[in-house]
């Protein structure tokens, strides 16, 4: 093979490269190149380092848009979520993107501007327009109706936070049983009842969260004190801890997420109720600065690594020709007992 000169490496560099280019300056043949660009065995460790060598000093990037033809597939999962402002959404695309990253999958983000049910149908049409193979929606509030929601052609779906399992794959925390744990927890230690902080009436989970909690304290003989609702904010927290604060008789609540939590806190501490000598506080979420709260929060630890990797593996195991599964999965939470919690203070 002739000696190349600088000079014909970036004249080469400067034309967009093909398959064939890359054989001849590595001295192996097109099927080669083409096995170790899409990662194939077969191909012995010397020959594959010097394909690889050629396509990086001729700047080839492997076609793939026909690849993806050839094979039937674009190896990319679309993901359609409606906001990243929450810990629950932030936390879940992570592990999302983390275990397709680990199955050779792709990601790529549909976000929802505003929550309506057209611009839920406008994110799927957008999907016939980009290359996936299937589609996690992480579905927080309530626009999910099948009967108005239409899905591109062979496109599987699976959602997150839905109460959609009768007609599709549903991965989701098992929010009604870390209610009623942390709920049955608080009772255990003495309190007459529990309060709770609510999140937002349009989300799922809340609403879960909201109706476990009422149903834990009516089966365990109590009457629910009154709903009070925030927004997850720490400041709708804070708002409405300072209702609570000046109720007397609340010597404990439950925060439907640990930012709730931590606005509730501030407020008890303005308003001279200890945390937990007076009021007793449990969180839900588990957010990596629970423990660094004063004091230290009591909270459900919500496993979203595994609710990422149970969704991509739900959406792989729908691509298959047989895969045609509908349901719901709850993954269980934990909850972790810090310094926020004790014993109601002795009456009197």
């Amino acid at each position: 093979m002739a000696r190349r000169t600088p000079a014909d490496v970036q004249r080469r560099a400067r034309t967009t490269a093909s398959m064939a280019d890359v054989a001849r300056l590595a001295g192996v043949s097109s099927q080669t190149v083409s096995r170790v660009s899409n990662g194939y065995a077969g191909v012995n460790e010397e020959t594959r380092r010097q394909v690889l060598a050629a396509m990086a000093e001729l700047g080839y990037r492997p076609n793939s848009a026909a690849r993806a033809l050839k094979r039937g597939e674009f190896r990319t999962i679309g993901v359609i979520t409606f906001t990243l402002s929450t810990t629950g959404n932030v936390r879940t695309l992570e592990a999302i993107a983390t275990s397709a990253a680990e199955e050779g999958y792709a990601v790529t983000l549909l976000p929802v501007a505003v929550p309506t049910t057209d611009e839920v149908r406008g994110a799927f049409s957008r999907l016939e327009e980009l290359a996936v193979d299937a589609v996690i929606v992480i579905m927080e509030v309530h626009l999910w109706d099948a009967t108005t929601v239409k899905l591109p052609p062979h496109v599987q779906v699976v959602v997150v936070d839905s109460d959609a399992g009768d007609h599709y794959t549903v991965v989701d925390t098992d929010q009604a049983g870390g209610t009623r744990t942390a709920v049955q927890y608080l009772l255990d230690l003495g309190h007459r009842t529990v309060w709770h902080l609510g999140g937002p009436e349009s989300s799922f989970a809340a609403q879960r969260r909201a109706d476990a909690w009422r149903a834990a304290l009516i089966e365990a003989g109590r009457t629910p004190p009154p709903l009070v609702r925030g927004d997850w904010s720490a400041e709708s927290g804070y708002r409405a801890g300072l209702e609570l604060a000046a109720r007397e008789e609340c010597t404990a609540v439950f925060a439907a997420n640990d930012q709730m939590a931590l606005g509730l806190l501030r407020a008890l501490h303005e308003r001279g109720r200890r945390v937990p000598e007076d009021v007793s506080v449990i969180g839900f979420d588990d957010i990596p600065e629970a423990g660094s709260f004063l004091p230290p929060l009591t909270t459900l630890h919500q496993d979203f690594a595994e609710v990422g990797r149970l969704c991509v593996q739900a959406v792989l195991r729908k691509m298959r020709p047989d895969g045609s599964e509908h349901g719901t999965t709850l993954v269980p939470t934990r909850l972790v007992l810090r310094d926020s919690v004790a014993p109601p203070p002795a009456e009197g």
